[in-house]
């Protein structure tokens, strides 16, 4: 006798349902990737590689890191969100994720929409230093100093629309002062601040610091809300004179949007626990970062509120993408 119509659309729906669930209970099914959208030795490829090692002894299989760079990171993050959403292709995502659409036009994903966040990992304060001929000893002194010389002190930053830069005219917006920007390529603008051609920058902590440490250069503050772990004595831009200022680099951990959630929380599960291991927090905060690995829910909404954050600054500094 042969089936009612309405029973083998049923069980067919069964038999592919109860496949699903069985794929998505083995995750993985294949080496899994994580694409780093910088070069090699970065940081985001050393904490790549510190969730590589992890992730391969705890799902039992193969995760590769492949560096994509190129385009201000958004090649490798562009490869990720057109990835099939099975949680075999993962990306290590930076802060540009919130603020290259300041400084391009055209950014081929929705950093909200093309993305399933795992786990913000960590973040990285920079620090504001001057050199030491700018009149200003802190962070009042300074922002007095720039009311009196609007548009007069010079800063460098890695580029249009990267952390530094919008880092320094967040500042500038707060504080209702301007400076006047002075665009590098890389973070070199270090050796120029060092020599005394700029007079302020804001710049990766353990890039500045020992600059800053050997009396070359004068701390102002760290850029993050709290005090860093790796130099607790270094007060915050916040605590110095501009109450409320608070910006990071950050890095986290993307899939593409799609991905089922119970791979997610997999994925969260086990790279919380890498994270927490001692050894890998003794070593990333040596490295001047401050480990958060937050839920995927937290993650997103600091997506959101980054992108809004940046494209405010952007506007009040009157940056108009490339």
């Amino acid at each position: 006798m042969k089936a009612p119509a309405f029973v083998i659309r049923t069980l067919a729906a069964a038999f592919l349902l109860a496949g699903a669930a069985f794929a998505q209970t083995n995750y993985p099914l294949k080496p899994v990737r994580i694409i780093v959208p910088t070069a090699t030795g970065g940081p985001g490829d050393g904490i790549a590689r510190l969730i590589a090692q992890g992730l391969t002894e705890r799902l039992g299989k193969q995760v590769v890191v492949e560096n994509r760079t190129g385009a201000g990171t958004m090649i490798g993050s562009e490869l990720v969100a057109k990835a099939p959403a099975d949680g075999h292709t993962l990306l290590i995502g930076l802060s540009t994720l919130a603020t290259n659409p300041t400084a391009y036009k055209r950014v081929p994903y929705d950093a909200v929409k093309d993305f399933a966040p795992v786990t913000q990992v960590l973040s990285m304060a920079n620090l504001m230093v001057s050199h030491p001929t700018l009149p200003a000893r802190n962070v009042r002194e300074l922002i007095a100093l720039a009311r009196a010389r609007p548009g007069e002190i010079l800063y460098g930053s890695s580029g249009i629309g990267t952390n530094p830069h919008l880092t320094i005219e967040l500042f500038s917006n707060m504080a209702g002062i301007k400076f006047t920007h002075v665009p590098y390529k890389s973070s070199t603008s270090i050796i120029d601040l060092v020599a005394g051609q700029i007079a302020l920058s804001s710049s990766p902590l353990l890039l500045a610091l020992p600059h800053a440490r050997a009396g070359r250069l004068r701390m102002l503050g760290v850029t993050s809300a709290t005090r860093v772990a790796a130099a607790p004595d270094i007060p915050t831009i916040s605590e110095s004179g501009l109450p409320g200022f608070d910006s990071v680099q950050w890095y986290g951990l993307l899939a593409p949007a799609g991905t089922p959630r119970d791979i997610i929380e997999r994925l969260h599960r086990e790279v919380v626990a890498i994270l927490r291991a001692p050894e890998v927090r003794t070593r990333l905060s040596g490295e001047g970062a401050d480990i958060v690995a937050g839920t995927p829910d937290e993650f997103a909404a600091l997506l959101r509120r980054e992108i809004e954050k940046w494209a405010r600054v952007a506007k009040a500094a009157g940056i108009v993408p490339e």
